[in-house]
């Protein structure tokens, strides 16, 4: 029952601002409707006490020492026993509202970073994304931990008038108008302070995401000399935040101040006004004093109120970010109802012709890289609306309807630019089951990487940074390489996996590589003859991006056609000049 919001929203929740914090009360209706009565129970226990002092004042003046006097002092005793239990109560439901709403909504943008593919890069910028869930998913939930004392400082107030008016009409008039009129002056101040606010989140979003795209070129600045002019750039960004804070602390300062200031003099209003009709005899001493502990103690639910508003304004700029990061389109939406799929199919792309059949280790050839990369990315289905002019078909079906979850699991893309995730390197590299640490060590030696695991102080149990950042551009790969073998995918399309590595290691890995894919189908794009040699099948591409050709490393180096003169000037550009390594680590040269 208390556990984390676990469902999705429905397209009708994530319509407006409204529905969707409807749909995250709903999801916490039995926690938010405790939360509220104990909220009322603990604000309206406070508001018994002047009562109960009026009262007992009133019976000592007429009457002395009673045992009345002695019931009004258990009344005041028992109204402040009841504020701490439900108060405390009360705060603890207050702060679960808060974290389920608030982890309702960074789980909600996590699944849809994970699951919209590179759509969310494409729409929204990184700062504002991560914006979203360290600050406005916060705000959103401050919503729902002011809930109760919204409802009870609501539910006080109307009380509380009601008594007022039993007594005197004219002070209970005065009371119940004169501190909703300062509560309306302050509002006046909410639509400058939430342009501000918005201003301030867009200005600290921008910030975000160029302080995280300058650590990450970090290197690549300090290679062109560009470093002064980013780190000007990012300071010029930094003051606009700063001034936009500036500016919203300036009004919320006015308004913070307004709210003494204002409530302070109605008060000492109030205390005039009550003071001239106890001397009239139309009310008693003690009914002054209980009109005067209403007028200072009514303060405090109506600074509530006023507050309540402007979490309310926060909460709104927040969800409407949220709303645009979970708004963003998946590039692959999950409408595939096929959820069996082939052991033994034939993965083929209809336009260019490249097809990858079970049991192979197959490599792709083409002039331009970026083509044959293309052509590698689209047959494990990872752009619906790039794709769709260039259907590809898996054991006949198109790649589309298949189901997405069964589809990961069986196919599995590894791209050229490897992404080291923070945490342990056994982690890191283990992101599907459970593998032992001898199949891990294992997947590490099959690609090359075993240096990696020997520089590090606790082996797999050793923290990596964020991206990796300690590893160089080659272990990186390699770690990559190790991370999508361990996967067991039946079918693997790797694109360039050994393009930052030297001679001997692109050899060996190629090797390995063949060996411990074995059974299983394989779609490799690269140039090298160092992992071409390898393969059991290499696919040409023409100038036409379609398949020219078909065969083995050695039979394409001498064909003699057409085919063989572009393999050659493509994997042979540097022939006379490269030396190629078989795996003892011995050179000799190739000749076409």
């Amino acid at each position: 029952m208390w556990k984390i919001p676990q469902a999705t929203p429905s397209t009708k929740a994530l319509s407006s601002v409204p529905r969707y914090f409807l749909w995250l009360a709903g999801q916490q209706k039995l926690i938010l409707t405790g939360a509220t009565v104990l909220g009322i129970i603990s604000f309206l226990a406070p508001a018994a006490r002047p009562y109960a002092i009026g009262q007992a004042i009133d019976s000592g003046l007429g009457n002395g020492l009673t045992n009345e006097i002695w019931l009004w002092a258990a009344v005041v005793l028992g109204a402040g026993l009841i504020q701490v239990v439900t108060g405390a109560y009360g705060h603890r439901l207050d702060v679960l509202s808060w974290l389920r709403a608030a982890l309702a909504t960074s789980r909600l943008i996590g699944h849809k970073v994970s699951s919209a593919g590179d759509a969310i890069s494409v729409e929204l910028p990184t700062g504002e994304v991560v914006s979203s869930v360290t600050s406005d998913a916060h705000r959103i939930g401050d919503l729902y931990f002011q809930a109760a004392r919204f409802f009870g400082s609501f539910a006080t107030y109307i009380v509380v008038s009601f008594v007022m008016f039993q007594s005197s009409v004219k002070l209970g008039f005065v009371l119940s108008i004169g501190l909703p009129t300062v509560a309306v002056c302050l509002l006046f101040l909410i639509r400058p302070l939430q342009k501000r606010q918005e201003y301030q989140r867009e200005v600290t979003g921008r910030l975000t995401s160029l302080g995280a795209d300058t650590v990450t070129g970090l290197r690549i600045l300090r290679g062109i000399g560009g470093e002064s002019v980013f780190t000007a750039r990012y300071r010029d960004q930094s003051r606009k935040v700063e001034n936009a804070g500036i500016s919203v602390a300036k009004v919320q300062a006015n308004m913070d101040g307004l709210q003494t200031l204002l409530p302070g003099l109605f008060v000492a209003l109030f205390l005039y006004l009550g003071a001239h009709e106890a001397l009239t005899g139309a009310i008693t001493p003690g009914q002054l004093v209980t009109f005067y502990g209403y007028a200072t103690f009514l303060v405090w639910p109506i600074q509530n109120l006023i507050q309540s508003v402007q979490i309310l304004t926060r909460a709104n700029v927040g969800a409407r970010r949220v709303l645009k990061v979970l708004a963003v389109e998946n590039n692959t939406p999950d409408t595939g109802s096929v959820t069996s799929l082939p052991t033994n199919g034939v993965l083929v792309d209809t336009v260019s012709g490249v097809r990858l059949k079970p049991g192979s280790f197959t490599a792709l050839v083409a002039e331009d890289p970026d083509v044959s990369a293309a052509i590698a990315t689209r047959m494990t289905r990872f752009n619906d609306a790039e794709e769709a002019d260039t259907p590809v078909t898996f054991g006949g079906t198109l790649l589309r309807d298949y189901a997405k979850g069964p589809l990961r699991e069986t196919i599995v893309l590894s791209e050229a630019t490897p992404h080291i995730f923070a945490g342990t390197l056994r982690d890191g590299l283990v992101t599907r089951g459970n593998r032992t640490d001898a199949e891990i060590l294992e997947a590490l030696t099959v690609a090359d990487a075993h240096d990696v695991l020997t520089s590090l102080p606790e082996g797999l149990d050793s923290e990596l940074p964020e991206k990796g950042r300690s590893l160089s551009g080659g272990q990186r790969q390699r770690v990559s390489l190790a991370r999508v073998l361990l996967t067991r995918a039946p079918y693997l399309v790797l694109i360039e996996p050994t393009s930052a590595v030297d001679a001997h290691t692109e050899s060996r890995i190629g090797a390995k590589m063949v060996n411990y894919r074995r059974g299983g189908s394989t779609l490799v794009v690269t140039a090298s003859p160092l992992v071409l040699e390898h393969a059991d099948h290499v696919v040409v591409l023409g100038e036409d991006d379609r398949v020219a050709g078909e065969g083995t490393h050695a039979s394409l180096l001498h064909e003699t056609g057409p085919v063989g003169a572009l393999y050659r000037s493509i994997v042979g550009r540097d022939l006379d000049e490269v030396n190629t390594v078989d795996t003892s680590g011995t050179t000799k040269e190739v000749n076409a």
